[in-house]
């Protein structure tokens, strides 16, 4: 009697082969994203230990300097009336006075310092300020009969950072040679800066010239405290950043330097040209200047690169798994994973190796690194040089797709919207043969 022999019926797993596999692929993607992550924090600490570095010498060396004034201060004396039964005080109030005409012209000398491996951007600025206080309208301001203490009068200049004057400031007043002391002692107009007493005539213009050395770093910005305000600068500096309240009126940048003009009225402020103790204004409101920027930030474009870690993880899978439908050999789980911390690992080369040279070459070793590793390790896998051809291809494709839009500012995102549509194209389309 014979007997038959029937093959046993595959289990769920061997049916459902190719859809269990894809599901392990994701869910190893997924599991990437946690060292992508900690690259990202990665990127991060070195971008706070160069603010860090940043910080401790420009401490030492001259912080964020806004000039602000100059300012005229008089002080006069007023009666406060009791308002119930209290005795009538006499204090000491200021009236305070803005130039009616001011030109402030600086001549920056931006260098650069370095603190370990980071790069630091400081300057040295010679400063004039020249202009005019017409005569002052000081009955406006205060109470008829007040007494006015014209031989107390002081010249007020903020400056933030004391540490950053390099001389003695000097003062011509209507001719006369004067040198600026330390402090402001006026209260709750300029919380740090210097003062020189003045010598007033009532009814008359006083005329002033200033010349001052001033260390910094970051960015340098002016007040516009004139009626009519002209601030000149230049600096041998080709990536100048202009911020503030104001652009320039005129600019001039080429692989030299630039040079830069602005005029500002008293119009385009929100403070008066004089007014008395009691009213405070925001003078930072509306400075204007240069920042002395490094141009390229290493670590902003990593930061931008590392946000498309799951696309180059996803599409580089996606490629090994059709190479691995197509050539019938089975890739381990782990080996997918192996593959995809090379992906992970390109970004720590990426921000490793900028620390010590340009951004651009940096992303040629780190993808030259990782695209060589991958398309090895797939040669070993698929034992085919073509196999190990389309891998880094593909992968060729995707860096430099990547390059393209770290360079690009105003069209980067329309740029990387049509290439991901173009990539996803490509993908349902090959998928389409692959798994037909």
């Amino acid at each position: 009697m014979e007997t038959t022999q029937s093959n046993p019926e595959p289990g769920f797993f061997q049916r459902n082969q190719i859809t269990v596999k894809g599901v392990v692929i994701f869910l190893l993607m997924l599991a990437l994203l946690i060292p992508t992550f900690m690259v990202e924090s990665l990127i991060y600490e070195r971008e706070s230990r160069k603010d860090e570095a940043f910080q401790e010498v420009s401490s030492k060396w001259g912080q964020y300097q806004t000039v602000k004034g100059p300012i005229l201060a008089i002080p006069y004396e007023a009666t406060i009336y009791p308002s119930e039964g209290d005795k009538v005080r006499k204090v000491i109030q200021y009236a305070y006075f803005l130039p009616d005409d001011l030109q402030i012209n600086s001549d920056v000398a931006p260098e650069k310092r370095y603190r370990g491996i980071f790069e630091i951007v400081l300057y040295t600025s010679k400063i004039q300020l020249d202009g005019v206080f017409n005569p002052l309208q000081l009955q406006k301001l205060i109470p008829e009969n007040a007494p006015v203490f014209w031989d107390k009068a002081v010249l007020l200049l903020g400056i933030p950072d004391l540490r950053g004057l390099k001389d003695q400031v000097g003062l011509t007043w209507n001719g006369q040679q004067l040198v600026f002391e330390p402090g402001a002692p006026v209260p709750d107009l300029i919380s740090s800066g210097i003062h020189v007493p003045v010598q007033m005539k009532q009814d008359a213009a006083h005329q002033f010239h200033i010349e001052m050395t001033l260390k910094g770093s970051d960015y340098l910005y002016f007040t516009p405290v004139g009626k009519i305000t002209q601030v000149k600068m230049k600096a041998p500096w080709k990536d100048p950043s202009f911020n503030g309240a104001f652009l320039p009126d005129d600019k001039n940048i080429t692989s030299e330097g630039f040079e830069a003009s602005w005029k500002v009225l008293n119009l385009n402020r929100n403070y008066p040209q004089q007014w008395v103790g009691d009213q405070n204004y925001d003078f930072q409101e509306s400075a204007f200047g240069v920042s002395f920027l490094l141009p390229v930030d290493n670590y902003q474009k990593s930061t931008r690169s590392v946000k498309y870690a799951i696309l180059f993880i996803g599409l580089t899978f996606l490629t090994v798994f059709f190479i691995e439908l197509g050539q019938k050999k089975r890739i381990h789980p782990f080996q997918y994973a192996l593959i995809g911390l090379a992906l992970v690992i390109f970004y720590t080369l990426l921000v490793s190796i900028s620390e010590h040279t340009s951004f651009n070459l940096a992303y040629l070793i780190a993808g030259v690194m990782t695209v060589g590793l991958t398309s090895l390790f797939a040669r070993s896998l698929f034992q085919s040089g073509k196999m190990a051809m389309v891998v880094g291809g593909t992968m060729t494709l995707l860096y430099g797709f990547l390059f393209v839009v770290l360079q690009l500012q105003d069209y980067a995102l329309l740029i990387g919207s049509l290439g991901l549509f173009a990539i996803l194209a490509v993908v349902m389309y090959v998928s389409r043969r692959v798994l037909e």
